[in-house]
């Protein structure tokens, strides 16, 4: 038993290549499902202001609150400094012999400071302070490097050298102040904090010397409150964006489902349901555009109704008229032939009128056949008869019908068939008076230069192109050319004696066979006209297999830069005379 085929493993730039398909695939649906729906993009639109307006509210609010709270902390710390430089100048400032008879402290200093006057103010700064969560404070003297005197447990390193050298150049007495980390012995982390710092001139005291005084602040307490009013703001922002987009989603719903109710009722009025109305509730805005709509449904039901019944009557009228018709214009041909047949035993004149008579009997029996053909095709009762054929014996046959007329207009047929056959299901009758009607149409405007037929076929499809090298159509004029009895130009008179039914019979017969009859042209460079019709009866046309605009025109127009001509729709192309 043979084994199953490995499956190739895809190459990264393959799977990258998938991924970004996917992407693109995934983003054109979202774009899509945005511009299609007015509620999602009122409901985004709101979301997106109403973010950008809370963000700078909360970011300015949030600025407010920790200029306040740290401004406010900052004022208490600066009182309290002041406070306590007072004490430490008193301590510093007694004799030595008063303040060894003063208690010993009771608060927490760091190793060294003794009974001395510094030990002395130290300890009660730590009294003052009560904990190391209200402030610390650390002395230094500037004549003794290295040593100081502090509270509790607070690290030295907590004073940034920088910070000593400005605080150097001010006058002593006045205060600096800092934001920094403070470090505690015995803690990794650090907590932020400010630290208020003063020179203490102390020249005319027993110790005769500087003091540096450092008050520092931690603001852990501060930072946590600030933390929770930042949690509390951005979720009351998010509640606020939620909120705001609820509403707007409500308010855009109650415009948005009568619109789109509209919407549904006008598709289905346009397919054909002219009893299609819309329910009227209330007085307001959208009331009243629901009644407009019911009252234009309801006119437009009316004037459907009354062109019908105009349209049935034409209808039924130019049948009537071409069977009743047929049966006096029988007598006239017995009589007209029998002139015709005896004209050379007539004068001059009246052999030339029995021949006239000839020739407009001929245009008036093809009109007749026209007008009935119209005729079915109005009243929908138009059918194929379908089979398999070779669409180059169909063009074969149609060159052969216009030999004649091609010979009277010295104008030469090129044909460009395949080799190979092109087989495709059609009713032949009716694809043979298409390319009739084509060839005919070319040799009148084709001024007797050579007429181009070519056939090409893929997959799906067949088609046949029919070129001439006149004069060409002016812009616009494609898209008249199988409008019924359309000239190009009125004043002209028709040379071959068409109905000007040719070309709407040719487009008619075309969508029957679910296929594309289109035009092409340009002012001096010609026209051509393209029947498409696929292989298979019944299936969709997706393409055809020759191109509209002809190869060497496109090459010229290319190499000129210059835009293509206009080219026309795919049921209604093309124009010249509608012989």
């Amino acid at each position: 038993m043979p084994s199953a085929p490995k499956r190739r493993r895809r190459t990264p730039r393959q799977l990258l290549r998938g991924a970004r398909r996917r992407t693109r695939r995934a983003a054109g649906r979202v774009r899509r499902i945005f511009w299609r729906s007015l509620q999602l993009r009122v409901v985004t639109s709101t979301m997106v202001i109403s973010i950008v307006v809370v963000a700078v509210l909360g970011v300015f609010l949030m600025q407010q609150i920790v200029s306040a709270t740290l401004e406010n902390r900052e004022i208490a710390a600066k009182s309290e400094a002041q406070a306590d430089r007072n004490a430490v100048l008193g301590y510093l400032s007694q004799p030595a012999a008063e303040t060894a008879k003063q208690p010993a402290d009771s608060g927490q200093a760091l190793p060294g400071a003794g009974d001395t006057p510094l030990g002395q103010a130290t300890a009660a700064l730590a009294r003052r302070a009560g904990s190391a969560s209200r402030y610390s404070v650390i002395i230094r003297n500037e004549t003794r490097p290295g040593e100081f005197y502090g509270t509790t447990n607070i690290d030295p390193l907590s004073i940034p050298a920088r910070q000593r050298e400005e605080l150097f150049k001010k006058e002593p007495g006045e205060e600096t102040t800092w934001y920094t980390p403070l470090h505690y012995l015995g803690q990794r982390e650090t907590v932020p904090g400010i630290v208020i710092g003063t020179r203490l001139d102390t020249f005319g005291t027993p110790l005769g010397s500087s003091y540096e005084i450092y008050h520092l602040v931690p603001l852990e307490r501060e930072e946590l409150i600030l933390a929770s009013v930042q949690r509390m703001l951005v979720l009351v922002g998010a509640g606020l964006v939620l909120l705001l987009a609820a509403i707007a989603s409500l308010v855009t719903r109650q415009v948005v489902t009568p619109v789109r109710l509209a919407r549904q009722a006008a598709e289905r009025l346009a397919a054909g349901r002219l009893d299609e109305r819309l329910k009227v509730r209330g007085e307001d805005d959208l009331a009243r555009l629901a009644a407009s709509f019911n009252d234009m449904a309801a006119n437009l039901a009316l004037k459907i109704h009354q062109l019908e019944e105009l349209s049935q009557v034409q209808r039924q009228f130019v049948s009537d008229v071409s069977h009743e018709l047929r049966t006096p214009l029988t007598t006239v041909r017995m009589a007209a032939d029998l002139l015709f047949d005896a004209r050379e035993d007539f004068d001059p004149m009246a052999a030339r009128s029995a021949e006239l008579m000839q020739n407009q009997l001929n245009r008036f029996e093809a009109m007749l056949a026209d007008l009935l053909e119209i005729s079915r095709y109005d009243a929908g009762a138009a059918d194929l008869d379908v089979d398999s054929v070779d669409v180059r014996d169909v063009v074969l046959r149609a060159v052969a019908d216009s030999e004649a007329l091609a010979e009277r207009h010295s104008t030469r047929f090129d044909l460009r068939l395949p080799s190979e056959p092109c087989m495709a299901e059609m009713d032949s009758r009716r694809v043979e008076r298409i390319l009739r009607n084509l060839l005919f149409n070319a040799i009148e405007h084709g001024e007797g230069r050579d007429v181009v037929v070519s056939v090409a076929a893929d997959r799906d499809a067949v088609a046949v192109a029919v070129r001439d090298h006149g004069v060409g159509l002016k812009a616009g004029e494609e898209n008249l050319v199988f409008d019924r009895f359309w000239r190009a130009d009125p004043s002209r008179a028709r040379t071959i004696g068409g109905t000007g039914l040719g070309l709407a019979i040719s487009r008619e017969d075309a969508i029957l066979h679910g296929g594309w009859l289109q035009a092409w042209g340009a002012h001096g460079e010609g026209s051509q006209f393209r029947l498409s019709l696929p292989r298979v009866a019944g299936a969709v046309l997706r393409g055809s297999p020759l191109p509209l605009v002809p190869p060497e025109v496109e090459m010229r127009r290319t190499w000129r830069g210059q835009m293509t001509p206009v080219l026309s729709p795919a049921a209604s192309d093309g124009g010249r005379d509608a012989d």
